[in-house]
């Protein structure tokens, strides 16, 4: 006899959550497990309030982090799915308020849990390395804390991405800090401040940050850039068309090097024409083997074999079939099932479903518990349990595209 599909689901992600689980932290709730896999397609449910869960230390309740989770943080509400953890990962500051700190986060849908990786250092200013720079140390060109995490943290914009062959999460952590004034404060010579790009990489089972330090040719670290791991390059790109930067680079990851990939074979009319500028948002497709971008009302595909940028789709805010896409407003991944994107715009409070193949958009409308309305939203597809998921402080809500 063959069992119905939602039992199945149900055994499958009930297993698969439970041989992931750390003792005594993510123990999948088996009603949440079941209340996953009953969800139909279109069909959204809200699943209740997460707790919380880490090593926090004071900065960490100054803030109440310990209480609310990371919460959205302006230009900061990318979320990288690790799929050897089965989770996804949160880290970057916010503008200035309530702080600028660098701490790191974990999601576990199963359980509803936060969990905090990386505790935060002491808090950090706009400008500057903040009121207490006791924690800060300059070394080898790089402005690091004591514990060896980044002393400058940034939004990360669409800066920041998983790469699961070195099981790290990649940080292009570019700010407005006056570095070699904070160098001089702390004694150093500001000279041998490194000035190339501030990639970092986080270790989420180490629980440590390391600092690349790349020689030349290297590419801007522009603010809005984009960082993207893709498999089929083994390794990330990061990527930028304004009038700083106008090129795609590829990053070695064990050498520690940068190549620009002359996209549109060097061609730079054509790179600035069909390239997306900065502010975009996107996933990468691998079912396609494209990256799928957009960028306030435009689409964009990057072939990565052909090594091509191509304007797809070119729409406006009256034409009713075109959502904004902008990294502090809106997110956009991919659906492991249909390789379609999905869009949540925070803004207008609405889903979009994108279809790379036809290329066209459509606004979702979901049956169900209605989509969170709180100012401080996050929001990733969980590919293990097939849902878009919505957060506000803790609260949690699930969204189901289609069934496998």
């Amino acid at each position: 006899m063959q069992l119905p599909r939602t039992i199945v689901l149900f055994a499958a992600l009930l297993c698969s959550a439970s041989a992931l689980a750390k003792e005594g932290e993510f123990n999948p709730k088996p009603e949440i497990v079941a209340r996953l896999a009953a969800l139909k397609p279109n069909e959204a449910a809200l699943l209740g309030d997460a707790s919380v869960i880490g090593d926090f230390n004071d900065t960490a309740r100054k803030y109440q982090l310990d209480k609310t989770g990371p919460r959205g943080r302006d230009f900061t509400i990318k979320m990288c799915w690790a799929p050897d953890r089965r989770r996804v990962l949160y880290c970057g500051a916010n503008h200035a308020v309530p702080h600028r700190i660098n701490d790191v986060w974990e999601f576990d849908l199963p359980s509803l849990t936060w969990s905090m990786l990386y505790a935060p250092d002491l808090p950090r200013g706009y400008t500057d390395l903040g009121v207490d720079t006791s924690d800060v140390v300059f070394r080898d060109g790089i402005l690091y804390t004591k514990r060896g995490g980044p002393a400058v943290i940034a939004h990360t914009w669409w800066g920041l991405t998983y790469d699961p062959k070195r099981k790290a999460l990649l940080f292009m952590n570019t700010w407005v800090t006056k570095k070699k004034q904070a160098v001089a404060d702390l004694g150093g010579d500001p000279e041998e401040l490194y000035e190339g790009p501030p990639l970092w990489a986080f270790f989420p089972e180490k629980r440590t940050w390391k600092a690349f330090k790349a020689g030349k040719p290297y590419p801007r670290a522009i603010f809005g850039g984009m960082l993207e791991y893709l498999p089929e390059l083994g390794s990330s790109i990061w990527h930028a068309n304004n009038w700083q930067m106008r090129s795609t680079w590829l990053h070695d990851f064990e050498k520690d090097t940068w190549r620009d990939l002359k996209a549109n074979d060097g061609d730079a009319k054509a790179f600035q024409e069909h390239a997306p500028q900065p502010e975009q948002i996107g996933y990468h497709d691998p079912k396609r083997k494209l990256l799928v971008i957009h960028r306030h009302y435009d689409t964009h595909h990057y072939d990565i074999e052909g090594n091509r940028w191509t304007k797809v789709l070119s729409g406006n805010k009256d034409d009713g079939k075109t959502p904004y896409g902008h990294d502090a407003r809106s997110v956009f991944y991919g659906d492991p099932v249909s390789g379609h994107g999905l869009l949540v715009q925070f803004q207008t409070n609405t889903l979009w479903a994108y279809t790379p193949d036809e290329p066209a958009w459509k606004k979702l409308k979901p049956q169900g518990d209605p989509l969170p309305d709180g100012k401080k939203r996050l929001a990733y597809i969980d590919p293990a349990s097939n849902v878009v998921v919505v957060i506000d402080r803790t609260k949690v809500w699930a969204f189901r595209y289609r069934n496998p």
